[in-house]
């Protein structure tokens, strides 16, 4: 039988008040139908306060990451995933991203702010790492340029050092998601470094002459080394992630927008496989938990119940 197209989406429900109330005048006709015909399948149960959002350890599942939270090679799986030449660095080397970032620091809270609000461009991240680099290399630290917003990094260091996802902390109190101290100890005083030389660096006062935030600061994620004899799948998860950028900034009336969207798209086109009788699977995730859903045969007592009340959206985003 062949691997069943698998669609994941990620923040498909949320707790929030608004979120909630956008849902009341949300309808979602394909997925109503896809779940009707569904059948539920395994769960990933967790909390807000996990390192490691439930859409992260359902991808990293079906790709065989492993789920350790904190600790989900997405950097090494992204080196490997670009074919960049390891250099220096062993196969089972360990890697992390490495983004920079603005801190916000108040009296009771220090906010790490979207990264995308920075307004770097390729040649003025290349100048910063150019900037830095020297400073890691010191610690053993090896940073290679990937994308404006985040750097790859290459270190021991990064083998078991936990660390919550960037989304897990953006817009929010980065004390409460700082990696073990004990564990972390050469990237907290990093940390610091970098607030001190960044803070009158020429290259932070032409951002300010231009009108640009200030880049203080880094976040570490996506730490630890790919399991050995890892292969890619042949059809890895599709991952609709249209809902994350207003999630993340509580955008409720851009969220339900998308989720329209959504359903009137990728979701479409999965119910479309599945009545034509192909394999389909269907991962929903909030910011708890995450829900499969899969085609499977059906007993009758199963399919008798599944008329009578099929299954819903709205009977499923609480578990999410």
């Amino acid at each position: 039988m062949p691997a069943p197209h698998h669609l994941l989406i990620p923040y498909a429900a949320s707790r929030a008040p608004g979120a909630q109330e956008a849902l009341k005048g949300l309808t979602l006709p394909h997925l109503d139908r896809l779940l009707a015909r569904l059948s539920t399948a395994d769960a990933s149960p967790g909390e807000e306060t996990s390192l490691t959002p439930p859409h992260e350890r359902a991808l990293a599942q079906a790709l065989g990451l492993g789920t350790q939270d904190g600790l989900i090679p997405w950097a090494a799986w992204h080196h490997m995933q670009q074919g960049q030449p390891t250099g220096e660095a062993p196969s089972n080397a360990a890697w992390a991203f490495i983004t920079p970032c603005q801190w916000q620091v108040t009296t009771d809270h220090i906010t790490l702010h979207d990264p995308a609000r920075l307004g770097l461009d390729e040649a003025a991240s290349r100048e910063l790492l150019a900037i830095v680099a020297p400073w890691f290399a010191e610690d053993g630290i090896t940073l290679h340029y990937d994308q404006p917003t985040r750097w790859l990094a290459s270190s021991p260091l990064f083998a078991t050092l936990a660390t919550a996802s960037l989304e897990r902390v953006q817009g929010r109190d980065v004390r409460a998601w700082m990696p073990n101290a004990r564990e972390a100890r050469t990237l907290h005083r990093l940390q610091s470094e970098m607030q001190m030389l960044l803070y009158t660096h020429p290259f932070n006062d032409a951002r300010g002459a231009q009108g640009l935030p200030a880049v203080n600061s880094f976040w570490v994620h996506g730490t630890g080394a790919l399991p050995a004899g890892l292969t890619a799948p042949a059809q890895p998860p599709q991952v609709a992630d249209a809902l994350r950028a207003p999630a993340l900034r509580e955008d409720w009336r851009a969220w339900a927008s998308a989720w329209a969207t959504l359903d009137a798209g990728p979701v479409a086109e999965l119910l479309k496989q599945a009545e034509q009788g192909q394999p389909v699977r269907l991962t929903l995730s909030g910011e708890h938990s995450a829900q499969s859903f899969h085609t499977a045969p059906l007993g009758l007592v199963q399919r008798i119940q599944r008329f009578l009340r099929p299954q819903r959206f709205m009977d499923v985003r609480e578990q999410l």
